[in-house]
């Protein structure tokens, strides 16, 4: 059994998590300034160092130096003394860069199919009638096996499937002018705020955030400085990794240790406006991913951030000092003391309040799942170097990093748009040859009128200005885009593809 030491309490005893344990989630509480971005790190930093990959989101831009080795002077030199650290505990961490905007890291891409409609609908802000147009949309892609990669393959869609409302409103339901117009002006929208930049290819695969280097996990950073400026992005991005998480891994059941560790900060983001929907598939993705070897660390300032139901299954809990100068305050702080196990032998309410820097209260799972009574701890200092690196350090790094190869040209493949305007070519070449066809048969040895309108017809059946209700638009789009794209596509928990067969 793997035992990482994350903190001491007062009496000089270590506090213990447990590897075998970890999947089982956990919490990271406390007011601004109070330590939590420190404990983090030294989270990960363990996790780490016991062949464990992690990912995280550096919203404050401050974990970059955890590429390189701490210095056992200053403050954290005497903390060291404090608890006794040799000079060896100070050491460096492979690290891996990523960044949506292709600024401090390896571009962070993602297929728009693999977010599917009910993140994306969150992305765009969109109201009921146009989140069931975007579902109607997604459905007919995922029906014909048409992969959207960007936003220019929506776009395309979307077009489409309102020239050709008539086929599908039989088949999938009432398209929506206004619901389609209202689509394409908050994807507009959305390119212009730069977060057109997360869709692309090639698309992030889920393995090369589970690699290691020699015997010590990788630790993924994403940088979230700006990034946190669209927090509807912010929260889709982590939102779609749980659920890809979650559909992609194989069952694994309780493991010695996690295959991969997430520390999600500023978590009240991803629950922030979420309809009761989509709270209902992010609580089930946090219930069951655990038996995927997948351990969450949610960070936000107090417990109640979270939604009651994702809060129950934190089994791992830190939390650093809260202010309570209000009555306000205060209800916060009774309500944090409350998600612990009871101390007989200490005022949990109290202690919150008057916990220094660097001091929190802490309850890990014991070897049977139940968590142990809470205690106040010191934290343990990060081994790493707390000053985070230039930009020409960090540029250096993920240059050289060997995925660098992988992902750092964008390419762009044959999808739903290259389809599209191949078969509105065809369509224009069949038409010409039609009207050939049709000049020739009107000519004057040729009986005019009832060759003319057999002929019209079949025309204008191919230009789409004339079309049988019942007949669908796919019956010649679906045996050319089908041969390029896949077939059908279905579905999972947060819209993350599932399988394709």
């Amino acid at each position: 059994m793997v035992h990482m030491e994350i903190a001491r309490n007062k009496n000089g005893s270590p506090c213990m998590l447990l590897a075998n344990m970890a999947n089982r989630h956990g919490l990271i509480a406390g007011a601004t300034g109070t330590g939590k971005s420190v404990t983090l790190r030294k989270m990960a930093e363990s996790f780490s160092q016991n062949g464990v990959p992690v990912f995280l989101v550096d919203v404050k831009g401050d974990f970059s130096g955890m590429a390189r080795a701490g210095d056992p002077t200053g403050k954290i030199g005497k903390r060291a003394e404090t608890f006794n650290l040799s000079k060896d505990y100070f050491s460096a961490f492979p690290v891996r860069f990523w960044d949506v905007y292709k600024e401090e890291g390896m571009p962070f891409r993602i297929k728009l199919s693999s977010m599917g409609p009910l993140l994306l609908s969150r992305l765009l802000n969109l109201n009921a009638n146009q989140q069931g147009l975007l579902n109607l949309v997604f459905k007919v892609a995922d029906d014909k096996g048409w992969l959207l990669i960007d936003s220019k393959d929506l776009r395309a869609l979307l077009a489409h499937v309102l020239e050709h409302a008539q086929d599908y409103q039989s088949q999938y339901g009432n398209v929506s002018k206004a619901s389609v117009g209202a689509i394409q002006r908050q994807l507009l929208e959305l390119e212009q705020a730069e977060g057109g930049y997360l869709f692309g290819e090639p698309a992030l695969a889920l393995e090369d955030l589970m690699s290691k280097r020699g015997q010590n996990g990788m630790i993924n950073i994403l940088a979230g400085a700006r990034l946190m400026r669209s927090p509807q992005v912010f929260s889709a991005v982590l939102l779609w990794l749980l659920g890809s998480l979650f559909s992609d891994l194989p069952e694994v059941g309780d493991l010695e240790k996690p295959k991969l560790v997430l520390f999600l900060d500023e978590a009240h983001l991803l629950f922030d406006k979420a309809e009761s929907t989509l709270l209902k598939e992010i609580e089930q993705v946090v219930r069951l991913i655990r038996s995927k070897g997948v351990g969450v660390y949610f960070a936000s300032q107090i417990p109640l951030d979270l939604p009651e139901v994702v809060l129950g299954q934190l089994g791992n809990r830190i939390q650093h000092a809260l202010r309570a100068f209000t009555p306000k305050d205060q209800k916060v702080v009774k309500a944090a003391a409350q998600t612990f196990r009871v101390n007989r032998d200490l005022d949990v309410e109290k202690a919150i309040s008057s916990l220094a820097v660097g001091e929190a209260l802490v309850s890990f799972l014991d070897e049977k799942g139940v968590p142990l009574p809470v205690e106040e701890a010191y934290i343990l200092p990060p081994g790493s170097d707390l000053m985070p690196l230039s930009g020409e350090e960090k540029a250096q790094i993920w240059h050289q990093d060997p995925l660098y190869t992988k992902y750092g040209e964008e390419k762009d493949s044959y999808s739903a748009y290259e389809a599209l305007q191949q078969q509105a070519k065809e369509s224009v070449q069949e038409a010409e040859t039609t009207t050939a066809k049709f000049k020739k048969i009107n000519s004057p040895l040729n009986n005019g009128p009832k060759r003319e309108g057999m002929i019209t017809g079949f025309l204008r059946g191919i230009l789409g200005l004339r079309k049988n209700r019942n007949q669908s638009v796919g019956y010649d789009l679906s045996n050319q885009m089908g041969k390029n794209l896949g077939k059908k596509i279905t579905r999972t928990l947060l819209g993350a593809i599932k399988k394709r067969q």
